[in-house]
């Protein structure tokens, strides 16, 4: 299959940098350097993550959570976990995704956090570990065991659930008038009298988070109309053509372009919030999309000085939330790998999912563990809660979603017409189907 990756760095949560200690050549070191040694006689696993270990004095919240997870491995198992980290002027050109990918085939890592096309691809070449026996599995949301599973083994397990959705200025709705949109056409006759008062592009958007829309339209039906896994079956032998499903998904993104709701040329530039999310905050712009922890986030969207609401996207099916994680993979051959598989097994635990949904606020990845939830977020809850939503990545279909839509969309926010994006995807099928 063509390399079709999307650089998601930006939503992977952040891991912890490596300290390395090294050995006292004096035969009698002083008091100083006897922990050196006993430290030097622990055991090591090795991660390789997007970023490196946060100041002391940082606040950067995501990190943060996650820090306090691995620590509790550390101690708890009474071993090290050295950090290798990627940053974009180590490798050049290289994403981390494709930096991943290589050091994965190459075991020169014990466990990874990756992209949801990265271990989907690893996955089916039998490079990672199965999950699904550590005690941690026990407790997960059914949402990550169907997304994460590739050919009948887990192959990655999150911290939290990434649950993306509309996000609205309920100050500026009321003003107008207007009920919150729950299927395609809600949406567009909002946006037309947005529009007509003077709200010139009533939606911001950014290059990444657009195809948010076609999944929802598209795949409300897969998903939530009981014959899931029939209908992914169809689609990974050929019997069910993508272009099917995502016709009207693309169909409606193009109305919403045609019709001036999306600037199409802007989001192609901007990166996710930092484009469009200063003019939400200005009540510029009445609607923008983003995931669950930037409503929580003062630096995101969570000190606006409107009224906020979260909504699903808008679908056959009413608001629909749209659904993708990220995850931890051990892999399959690495030094480690019993040593990794017991880092995982206590920093997805229940106790330490309950510590990092604390923290981050967040949708826990455990079905235990409850979700702190600010006022604005609750619709949006409401439905999660409820089973109700779409899947923008899931390795049991042979066609990686999230990546692949991404680039797709921007073909369509370049010019690119319903036909040529149903016609890319046709093509990853057939791809898809040529592989063992």
């Amino acid at each position: 299959m063509r390399n079709r990756k999307k650089t998601a760095a930006a939503v992977l949560a952040a891991a912890v940098a490596a300290c390395t200690i090294t050995a006292c050549a004096d035969p009698k070191p002083p008091t100083g350097n006897l922990v050196n040694k006993q430290e030097q006689e622990k055991k090591i696993v090795n991660m390789f993550s997007p970023m490196g270990k946060t100041a002391a004095n940082a606040e950067n919240v995501a990190r943060t959570a996650q820090e306090m997870t691995l620590d509790m491995a550390e101690k708890e198992l009474g071993l090290i976990i050295e950090y290798n980290t990627y940053t974009a002027q180590d490798y050049k050109e290289k994403t981390y995704d494709d930096v991943c990918t290589e050091r994965i085939r190459s075991n020169l890592d014990d466990f990874y956090l990756l992209n949801p096309d990265v271990f989907q691809q690893l996955g089916r070449e039998g490079l990672l570990a199965d999950l699904s026996g550590l005690e941690c599995a026990k407790n997960l949301r059914e949402v990550i065991k169907t997304a994460n599973t590739v050919d009948g083994k887990l192959v990655a397990i999150p911290h939290e659930v990434v649950a993306y959705g509309l996000f609205i200025n309920q100050d500026l709705f009321d003003k107008f008038e207007l009920k919150l949109p729950e299927t395609p056409q809600d949406l567009l006759e909002c946006c037309k009298i947005l529009k007509e008062n003077g709200y010139e592009t009533p939606i911001g958007a950014n290059r990444w988070w657009l195809e948010t829309f076609v999944f929802a339209v598209s795949y409300a039906q897969l998903y939530n109309g009981g014959s899931t896994q029939e209908e992914i079956e169809a689609l990974n032998s050929g019997k069910a053509k993508y272009s099917d499903y995502l016709r009207p998904g693309f169909t409606f993104l193009k109305e919403l372009i045609d019709k001036g709701y999306i600037d199409a040329e802007t989001a192609y530039t901007y990166e996710a919030i930092d484009g469009e999310g200063p003019d939400f905050l200005a009540q510029k712009t009445p609607i923008v999309m983003a995931y669950w922890g930037a409503a929580n986030t003062d630096t995101l969207y969570g000190k606006a000085d409107f009224n906020m609401q979260v909504i699903g996207f808008p679908s056959s099916l009413g608001a629909m939330p749209v659904v993708s994680m990220t995850g931890y993979s051990v892999c399959e051959q690495a030094q480690h790998r019993e040593d990794a598989m017991d880092v995982l097994d206590v920093m997805l635990s229940d106790e330490a999912l309950q510590i990092f949904a604390e923290k981050k606020q967040v949708i826990s990845a455990s079905k235990n563990v409850e979700t702190y939830c600010v006022d604005a977020l609750k619709p949006l809850n409401d439905r999660i809660n409820e089973g109700v939503y779409v899947l923008a990545s899931n390795a049991g279909m042979k066609v990686e979603q999230w990546g692949n839509m991404c680039l797709v969309v921007r073909k369509m926010l370049q010019g690119a017409g319903v036909e040529e994006c149903l016609e890319e995807f046709d093509q990853l099928q057939e791809e898809s189907l040529k592989e063992k």
